[in-house]
């Protein structure tokens, strides 16, 4: 029986999976490939304690608590990097 180990992990597929990984929301395998990628790419480690440092300094923000231009700001911040992504930036 041949065991297929799990591909390595590029920076852009890491940083794609970081918030579930924050919020524990990552399946034990990819959370152990993340973490084998953190432990080697200084960068996404970076982009990992930044994200955590973020959500401490932020914390939570209820859609309703936001005002109409900072909603409509985000929105504008989540289309762009939906269209980023499906473009294959």
């Amino acid at each position: 029986m041949r065991v297929w180990a799990a591909r390595p992990l590029v920076c852009r597929d890491a940083v794609s999976i970081m918030s579930d990984f924050v919020d524990g929301r990552l399946p034990r395998r990819e959370a152990n490939r993340l973490e084998r990628h953190l432990a080697d790419c200084p960068h996404c480690h970076e982009h990992l304690e930044q994200l955590r440092l973020t959500i401490r300094t932020l914390g939570h923000a209820e859609p309703e608590a936001l005002t109409e231009t900072a909603l409509d700001d985000l929105i504008e911040v989540y289309q762009r990097w939906r269209a980023e992504e499906s473009a294959g930036m």
